[in-house]
């Protein structure tokens, strides 16, 4: 069967554009990025303040906009799904370099906007080998995105952090992720709507 392809979504009975539903998992990603780093510290793994904060964010946003577009791939026609991911890659960059003073000292403006733009097209090509299936990520994927956030730990959280990010972290985020994609991507459909084809990498 053909995945059904929506024209229009809804707010208050106005269309949204993919930039507008590109803010709200931009923001979602942030948000659950900074959380991520907080129950790391919680579980005693050291992610100071500076460049380790930084990249953290980094990679974390960037997982979960990859992810995004590939729930994207399955719901969305080609053109939609590629301003989506357009728009969510830039709205990222922006709220890295938004927030750039609570991350980094002295940064020069917009270099961390192009850092992250950078870093998600390096990433997009890595993570490109991977799957992504209605139950979430594949195996590969999620310890892709381990390896990215170990090499950013201390050598003495290095051998635990795999674990936690794949059990943990991973699973959360996704969670976080699906729910509020499949409420922008159809608003109007039952909460626990089934969706009629997997995904498949583009």
């Amino acid at each position: 069967m053909a995945i059904r392809i929506r024209s229009s979504f809804h707010a208050g009975g106005k269309p949204r554009s993919m930039a507008e539903l590109a803010s709200v998992i931009a923001m979602l990603a942030w948000k659950l990025a900074i959380d991520s780093i907080k129950r790391m510290r919680q579980a005693d793994y050291d992610i100071d303040l500076g460049s380790a904060y930084f990249d953290y964010v980094c990679e974390f946003m960037i997982f979960l906009a990859l992810a995004a577009d590939r729930v994207a791939y399955r719901e969305l026609g080609p053109e939609q799904r590629s301003e989506f991911t357009t728009a969510l890659a830039q709205r990222i960059a922006a709220a890295i370099e938004d927030n750039r003073d609570m991350l980094l000292v002295d940064v020069a403006p917009g270099r961390c906007q192009r850092h992250v733009l950078d870093l998600f097209n390096r990433r997009g090509t890595e993570y490109a080998d991977h799957g992504y299936t209605e139950a979430g990520p594949d195996f590969g994927f999620r310890r892709c995105f381990a390896a990215c956030l170990q090499e950013l730990l201390p050598e003495k959280d290095r051998l635990w952090a795999v674990d936690q990010v794949m059990e943990i972290e991973s699973p959360e985020a996704i969670r976080a992720l699906e729910k509020t994609l499949a409420g922008l991507f159809h608003p109007d459909a039952p909460r626990k709507r089934r969706r009629t084809q997997s995904p498949a990498e583009s």
